[in-house]
């Protein structure tokens, strides 16, 4: 086997959820599927001999001694269509916020030409901050969302793409829904259909199920998409328990939660994600370790929309699967080098509290806080795990989807001064203030996208 590529240097990534591996002076050998075919470490007398080879052959690749590499960043949850509303409109509880900015934002992408300009613009940030691999929310017309695919692929960013279904007219405007239920599910169905047609046999952009959310959909509706699940093996995406509003919605209307209700419809499977989930409790994550069922933790938008924080911990403790998710545009940030960061400091104020009147012992939940290695993990591996994708490490069979993370650079806040750093404190620089400025070339499936 000749490498399509080596890259030699330093890197960190966090194989399971508690460790942290250093990958001091290694050559990452990159085949010509774009997968790690090996991590050769500098004792290995072969490193030598291979680099030479690479630097003849022009495939070689040496980091700076100021910079590390990493595992793509992976985002569980964005609406494409929502990225020109980044940063404002944030007013308005949940029910509200849709119906006033939301939705009739979402209705102008059945304009081909708008949603070609707003989706190449997206791609295009979104692997700029880093994200290798994204999961998006379309809109409700079936060809914006093909669209967007055709970015991803134009672009290289490894990406899941879902035609929102919703067809309620109790809760959806008669401009933005589907007609009805055999509607949505025809045009789902032609979606997967167009979007693998696009694809050979390892694609980039794989389709999503998505219902928006319950009170959106009939039952028809979720009954539909389930047995299209079952038919097509499709991944799922949908929000769950993301306000009071919503989790009350779906008891009043279906007299159970979320999780169970859509077990019910057959939407809770091991392929399926599940947005904020804020308001879930043991039962449901019990369902959901059962099913294989994975939550979209996000943290930014949790504070807008939900008032409460999702108790990351007590959900990994349960067996369930957790990433992050910049929730575009209930999340302000499309960095989700910023969303964990979210994440580390809400789960401070979980477990220690934040009400100055109450005495220490009775402000938080008691939980312990997640650490910088958890948080980078769920940034990368758990997000991969969530997902079902070899991505998210940097180890032997994984797909090389990795970016490298430069200290020193102009507007970065990560600094590093030499012998000032052990390597453990130096990722937890990484962690706290690497930015957009500190990243330096970008790849997915081994193909340099920046």
């Amino acid at each position: 086997m000749q490498p399509a590529l080596v890259v030699l240097g330093s890197g960190f990534h966090t194989p399971a959820r508690d460790r942290l591996e250093v990958l001091a002076d290694c050559a990452f050998i990159v085949d010509g599927t774009g997968r790690i075919a090996d991590v050769i470490r500098p004792e290995d007398p072969r490193q030598q001999a291979l680099a030479a080879w690479a630097e003849a052959q022009g495939v070689l690749h040496r980091l700076p001694a100021d910079a590390w590499l990493i595992p793509g960043l992976v985002d569980l949850h964005v609406h494409a269509p929502q990225w020109p509303q980044l940063g404002k409109a944030l007013d308005a509880p949940l029910e509200v916020w849709l119906q006033k900015y939301t939705f009739p934002l979402e209705a102008r992408f059945a304009d081909p030409d708008f949603a070609a300009e707003v989706y190449d613009d997206l791609v295009r940030s979104l692997l700029a901050q880093g994200t290798t691999t994204a999961m998006y929310f379309g809109s409700v017309h079936k060809r914006p969302n093909l669209i967007l695919a055709e970015a991803c692929l134009r672009h290289g960013q490894r990406a899941l793409v879902g035609k929102v279904a919703m067809d309620d007219p109790a809760t959806c405007p008669a401009f933005y829904r589907d007609a009805d239920a055999a509607t949505a599910i025809a045009e789902t169905r032609a979606f997967i259909a167009e979007l693998r047609a696009m694809q050979g046999e390892d694609p980039l952009v794989l389709p999503v199920i998505t219902p928006r959310f319950i009170p959106s959909c009939t039952d028809d509706l979720l009954e539909g998409l389930g047995q299209l699940a079952r038919e097509t093996g499709c991944h799922v995406q949908t929000h769950a328990s993301e306000s009071d509003w919503a989790a009350g919605y779906v008891r009043d209307r279906l007299g159970c939660s979320d999780c169970t209700a859509l077990d019910r419809f057959g939407l809770l499977t091991d392929r399926t994600v599940l947005a904020h989930a804020n308001f879930i409790d043991g039962n449901d994550m019990a369902l959901m370790a059962q099913r294989g069922a994975a939550v979209a933790h996000c943290p930014m938008s949790n504070a807008y929309f939900a008032n409460a924080i999702f108790p990351v911990r007590r959900a990994l403790e349960a067996g369930v699967e957790v990433g992050l998710g910049t929730d575009i545009s209930g999340g302000f940030s499309p960095s989700i080098l910023d969303g964990l960061r979210h994440a580390l400091m809400t789960s401070r104020h979980l477990g220690r509290g934040a009400d100055p009147t109450l005495p220490p012992e009775a402000r938080g939940t008691g939980e312990a806080p997640l650490t910088a290695v958890e948080a980078f993990w769920l940034a990368t591996a758990g997000g991969a795990d969530a997902l079902s994708l070899p991505v998210g490490r940097l180890a032997e069979g994984q797909c090389f989807d990795a970016l490298v993370i430069r200290a020193n650079l102009p507007g970065s806040g990560l600094r590093h001064f030499p012998g000032a750093d052990r390597p453990e404190e130096l990722f937890e620089k990484i962690v706290l203030t690497a930015d957009r400025a500190a990243i330096g070339d970008i790849w997915v499936q081994g193909r340099k996208v920046r």
